[in-house]
């Protein structure tokens, strides 16, 4: 009986030592690329910016001029990139935006 056990424990090691963890990509946020960003210009309405880019992540009631577009991805379990880029209005128009540094997380 003992060695039955053992033949077990053995086969089931060989198995499961074969087997590799699969990671999945994480995507996270708001995609935006440069060609995105790079067709935002100042005095835009705000309903061209969402055209544009999307509904922002974060719309604070309190910032009412600001919108934050932030997304972040994970490629298989490696290292985590992060992008931020906060746009500004002033009456109801769009005056800047501001990209914030990409981050690299672990």
């Amino acid at each position: 009986m003992q060695r039955f056990l053992i033949s077990i424990a053995l086969a089931s090691a060989l198995v499961l030592g074969g087997c590799s963890i699969y990671k999945l990509d994480i995507q996270q946020g708001n995609y935006f690329s440069d060609e995105m960003v790079a067709k935002l210009k100042p005095g835009m309405t705000r309903k061209q910016v969402l055209f544009v880019m999307g509904t922002p992540i974060v719309s604070d009631p309190f910032h009412k001029d600001r919108w934050d577009y932030v997304y972040t991805n994970q490629e298989a379990g490696g290292e985590i990139q992060r992008k931020h880029l906060v746009v500004y209005f002033e009456n109801d128009t769009l005056d800047r935006t501001e990209r914030r540094p990409n981050a690299t997380l672990k």
